[in-house]
């Protein structure tokens, strides 16, 4: 079978790879050569699929159907598969071959339903079955884990926000209140947990064994509030549509805070940074659509 990318993940890894990266080019090898070596039959690629990975539909060798996941290093799929092994399938869906991934990046994991997640919820349930389920990931790391810090992956990602706004004087207010925000959330963080990461409604996909159970991991290590902020501004583009969305995003906070018992302005603080540097780094790759979607957004934080 020609293992052929779907163009959402030519188009989402060509804007951050970097310069010489082939791993798209040895990608078709790769599946070829993970496939084999696991005794898997191929049903399809799933399309649209992931930004970050490839996600084939398989069958292993006693005809269990399963997913064969490929990423690049740099999208951490070590550190997926060791927080998948960590969470052992509670909340999150179930890592089935728990060796390491030949260098290749390579997950076989527990079939899903891919094409149903939460956001084919209405709304207001949507967000109580995805934040049932990112309560049930955050529990205490692993000792000696080696798994990134939020204080990590936000500093690198604050120092790509300065850079932005030193030749983006447009988008510097936002930068400057984000990274403010920030260092006062850090000077005083709670109780850490390792979090998914990267949570929002369509990484919440429907399961046989669970009704719910969160796929596409980035883990990190933090307070609650940081994973929790991403879902607030689920479906930003109907919530900037609506004439009331700045009332509704607040009211959002309120309830996803007190229904999880997470601080309500450390939600707000870790929202607003979370949605500065998502639109910064939009507009860096020109994604100007989006990245207006979110800084209106951050504007009502």
């Amino acid at each position: 079978m020609a293992f052929e990318p779907p163009r959402r993940l030519v188009r989402a890894l060509g804007e951050t790879a970097p310069d010489g990266d082939d791993w798209l080019e040895k990608l078709p090898g790769a599946a070829e050569r993970a496939v084999e070596s696991r005794d898997l039959t191929v049903e399809r690629v799933q399309v649209p699929g992931g930004r970050s990975s490839l996600v084939v539909l398989v069958r292993r060798a006693d005809g269990t159907p399963a997913v064969l996941k490929l990423a690049p290093r740099r999208a951490r799929p070590e550190s997926e598969r060791a927080a998948l092994a960590h969470w052992g399938g509670l909340g999150a869906v179930q890592l089935l071959d728990e060796s390491a991934g030949g260098g290749e990046g390579v997950l076989l994991l527990e079939r899903l339903h891919p094409d149903v997640s939460v956001r084919s919820l209405a709304e207001s349930k949507a967000l109580l079955e995805a934040a049932g389920t990112l309560r049930r990931l955050w529990v205490e790391p692993p000792a000696g884990h080696r798994f990134e810090t939020v204080a990590e992956r936000t500093g690198r990602q604050a120092e790509a926000m300065r850079a932005r706004a030193v030749t983006d004087p447009e988008v510097a207010p936002l930068v400057d209140a984000a990274l403010a925000v920030r260092g006062e959330l850090l000077d005083g963080a709670p109780e850490e947990r390792l979090l998914h990461g990267t949570f929002r409604q369509s990484k919440v996909l429907a399961g046989d064994r669970m009704p719910w159970l969160a796929v596409g991991p980035d883990p990190v290590v933090g307070e609650s509030a940081f994973d929790l902020a991403r879902l607030v501004r689920d479906r930003v583009e109907d919530l900037v549509a609506q004439p009331s969305g700045a009332s509704t995003t607040r009211r959002r906070i309120k309830r996803l805070a007190e229904s999880l018992e997470v601080d309500q302005e450390r939600l707000r603080g870790w929202t607003l940074f979370r949605a500065v540097e998502s639109g910064v780094r939009a507009r860096r790759v020109g994604r100007e659509r989006d990245a207006e979607l979110l800084l209106e957004f951050a504007g009502w934080l």
